[in-house]
């Protein structure tokens, strides 16, 4: 994708306000002293007003614009860049301090999703990451995503690179944040899931945007945001407030199985377990006893517990028309059926693999889109 690095200007000096009165003062000829008078202002409150160690206030700019004929708004906002600018002129030189932070984060991979802006200057560029996280600094950025006590912080995919992991998920919270969603709805989410579970035999044009709405009326934002490099999540889900869920999916593996049983997991965190908690998944990570319950329930959804036992029993060959016979009955994609089979280890992993749907991002307009290839 062909994304230009940004120059971003900021003057390299602001004069004081100060500096502008002393230039009225002699142009009406007027001192300080007779200015100090005019206004009530000591002397040495006026002289430091010029000096610039003293601000205007909104009470003084009033009295200037008495004594002086100058406006108000005019000497307010003359004090308000130049603190701004001073501002600016400390936290650069704060953040000088933290450049180095950058060489953790994936900026090239960030860079080329759109998710930030590529900048020459080292400082801008940590300006505009730090602005991606929502947070002041790398100190805060380590205190909101590496704290311990995260339930996300526990996950194996931490393991691989926590800063691209810690992206993914951020861009997933801000999409999340966009989608308006009623407030959230158990028994509402039980029913949009059985009408999730019969989308698994459409193309991604179609289900991709029905899960969105389906999820929203329940109270569950959906997101897809394109795994980074080194992040090895699939999914994950988290709570953004107490009515408001997330489910975010990664397409990890591009094989409509593996999209629709993580779908489904994920939702059966949601189902099973507190809003407290926040899950990172990843297909080839420890399972504990909360994953392998949402791995139970997204199973049981999408094939009934006693219709598999009687497929599998029955079955020996598991040839493709069998599988596609016992998936039409489900009324659900064949690919999910070859998918449990192969993960069960009844069927070779090598068999029936073109009963499966390989997805995969397109970039339209500078936003990812899934399709079916």
């Amino acid at each position: 994708m062909d994304r230009q690095i940004q120059n971003q200007y900021a003057p390299d000096y602001v004069s004081p306000p100060g500096e502008t009165l002393l230039e009225t003062l002699e142009a009406i000829g007027m001192t300080q002293v007779q200015l100090a008078e005019r206004t009530g202002k000591s002397p040495k409150t006026i002289n430091e007003i010029v000096k610039g160690i003293a601000p205007i206030t909104p009470e003084t700019a009033l009295q200037f614009e008495r004594v002086l004929g100058v406006p108000a708004r005019f000497w307010n906002n003359r004090e308000r860049q130049y603190r701004e600018f001073l501002a600016h002129h400390e936290e650069r030189k704060r953040l000088e301090n933290s450049v180095e932070w950058l060489e953790q984060v994936p900026l090239k991979a960030m860079f080329n999703c759109g998710w930030i802006q590529g900048f020459e200057d080292p400082v801008d560029q940590l300006r505009e990451v730090l602005r991606f996280f929502g947070v002041a600094s790398p100190v805060e950025w380590n205190q909101v995503w590496m704290r311990p006590q995260a339930a996300f912080r526990q996950s194996p995919a931490f393991q691989a690179d926590p800063v691209a992991v810690a992206a993914w998920l951020r861009k997933g919270e801000l999409e999340a944040q966009q989608l308006e969603c009623e407030p959230f709805d158990k028994q509402c989410f039980r029913v949009a899931l059985e009408q999730i579970r019969a989308l698994t035999t459409r193309d991604p044009n179609e289900f991709q945007p029905e899960i969105v709405r389906l999820c929203a009326q329940a109270g569950i934002a959906v997101v897809f945001v394109p795994a980074l490099p080194k992040t090895r999540a699939s999914g994950a889900t988290r709570w953004l407030t107490p009515e408001k869920a997330m489910i975010q999916l990664s397409l990890r593996h591009k094989s409509d199985d593996q999209l629709w049983f993580t779908f489904f997991h994920e939702a059966g965190h949601i189902w099973l377990h507190g809003k407290r908690e926040a899950f990172v998944d990843v297909e080839d990570g420890d399972s504990g006893e909360k994953e392998e319950q949402a791995n139970q329930f997204a199973a049981d959804l999408l094939v009934p517990r006693t219709r598999w036992r009687r497929f599998v029993r029955a079955a020996h060959h598991y040839s493709k028309g069998e599988i596609q016979t016992f998936a039409a009955e489900l009324g659900i994609a064949p690919g999910i059926v070859v998918g449990r089979l192969q993960k069960e280890e009844v069927l070779p992993h090598t068999h029936c693999n073109n009963l499966k749907h390989r997805l995969d991002w397109q970039w339209v307009d500078g936003m990812a889109v899934m399709v079916q290839q």
